[in-house]
Order: C-alpha cells, then structure tokens, then sequence
C-alpha cells in the first residue's frame, strides 16, 4: 500500500512540476464513451503525453520543434539500443513485447528532433516505453520518417516555432499484440504553425494508415483537424479563441507548410 501511494505521489508531482512545456491550445477533451478513451497526462523532459491504460498506447504526444541552430545541427548522442520501462504506467509494458511482432517501435515524440533541440535527458525520455506504438516497418520507417523529417528540416523553416500533436487511431476491430499492446489502425499528426508573437498562423493535418508503402507523396494523406477529432474521440484546440479553433480544425490547404515537390521527396531508408 505504501509503495503505491508514493507511486501515485511522485506521478502527481510529476504532473503538476516537472516539465515547463505547455500545449498551445489546452490538453485535448475526451469526447468518447469508452473507458479506453480516457487517458492519464505523463509529463516527459520537452515533451508531453497522455497516456491509455486500457489500449497500453499513449493517445497523443505533444512537443514543439523550432529551426535547429547551427552550432548544434551536428550533435548526436548515441541512441539508446533498448526502450525502457516507465514506472508511471500501471501495466508493465517492455521492449521485448514488440520483438518478432511484425510492428516496429514507432516514436511519437521523435528521437532526432528532441535530441537535437533539448539534449541527452530529453532523448533518454523518448526512449520510454510510454511514448510508442506498434507501427508497420514501411509506415515507421519510410513515410513517418518523411514527414517527420521535412517537419524539422521544411516546416521550421516557415514558422517561428511548429507545435506537434502526434498519435495512434484505433477502429472499433480490436487488435493486440501477444503482450496485449493493442495495434493502431492509423496515426495522426497535427502541426501548429506560430509566429513570433505567440500567435497560431496555421495548421496542417495528417492521417496516415498502418497499410502504407512509404512511397506516396504526403499530400495523400493531408486531412482535417476535424477529421481527427472524429475517429480520436479527442478535442483539440479548446482554450484558443472559437473562431480561430474552427478555422484551424477546418484547414486542408497545404500551401503555407510544403511544396508538392517536397511531399513526394522519398525517404532515406
């Protein structure tokens, strides 16, 4: 009994102290009936999540990307060659309950980015158990790995600073791996563009399917937040003005964040 209230106190303080970051916009509204909607907030080194006990897969990962300066474009920390466990999550979940599953380990909070632009400590979080999902190799390590590249090397370049919310959509055909992780349908990515004042300019959705190949070009899969917003059960966008959260959330057009040209830019693997 003991261990659990100091669990549940140190997870508290966490919540309330730890991390400075904050998600433009509010934490998103559980808008859905089932329990496995629900989720817990885990505050990570720059980065935030909240988290699903029930489907053992965070519903969404928040953390903010800006151009990388040049003085640190070149730092690499070694990457860690397992995922650890995170004591925050009431079922243990382990790097090993991926292996030989036929799904990768697919960063939300991406590895290159945080590393670079908020060091070691910030890239060790990452690697927690808490802040991946079950992705197919062609969706992780080609087309994921594409726009999560042309995010930090295109995207920042437009806006003073990009918001990112990032995670996995389920359909109502359950699936698990043998560890009871269960296997998103899709994922997301919302990116918020914001100039030097603070301001929200823009946004740009993505959903892309389990059943990509990796070769289409990014546009394929540009939706609306509102789309999102439907198959997640989540709401976003909730503490900004009415207004510019209904122009945002309806927002297809692509034209402020990337080139048709560099949405077909193939990946490096």
């Amino acid at each position: 009994m003991l261990i659990s209230i100091l669990l549940v106190a140190g997870w508290g303080y966490l919540e309330l102290f730890h991390n400075r970051y904050r998600m433009t916009g509010g934490l998103p509204e559980e808008t859905g009936d089932s329990w496995k909607d629900r989720y817990r907030v885990l505050r990570n080194q720059d980065f935030i999540l909240g988290y699903s006990d029930l489907r053992l897969n965070p519903l969404w990962v928040s953390y903010r990307i800006r151009k990388i300066p040049p003085r640190v474009s070149k730092r690499s920390f070694p990457r860690p060659g397992r995922f650890r466990k995170d004591w925050r999550l009431i079922w243990p979940v382990e790097h090993s309950d991926f292996t030989a599953s036929g799904y990768d380990r697919g960063h939300l909070a991406p590895n290159y980015a945080i590393s670079r632009l908020y060091g070691r400590d910030a890239q060790r979080d990452t690697f927690l158990v808490s802040n991946i999902s079950p992705q197919k190799p062609d969706l992780n390590r080609k087309l994921w790995q594409r726009l999560e590249e042309l995010a930090i090397t295109g995207f920042t370049r437009r806006f003073d600073t990009v918001d990112v919310i990032t995670g996995p959509v389920f359909d109502t055909d359950t699936q698990r791996l043998k560890s009871w992780i269960e296997i998103p349908d899709q994922f997301y990515k919302i990116f918020l563009g914001i100039d030097e004042s603070g301001r929200v300019k823009s946004a740009l959705a993505f959903l892309m399917p389990q059943s990509a190949t990796g070769r289409e070009p990014l546009t394929e899969f540009v939706v609306s937040i509102d789309d999102i917003e439907q198959q997640t059960k989540l709401n976003f966008l909730t503490q900004l003005p009415a207004t510019s959260e209904e122009r945002l959330e309806k927002n297809t057009d692509y034209s402020s964040w990337m080139s048709d040209e560099e949405s077909k830019k193939q990946s490096r693997y």
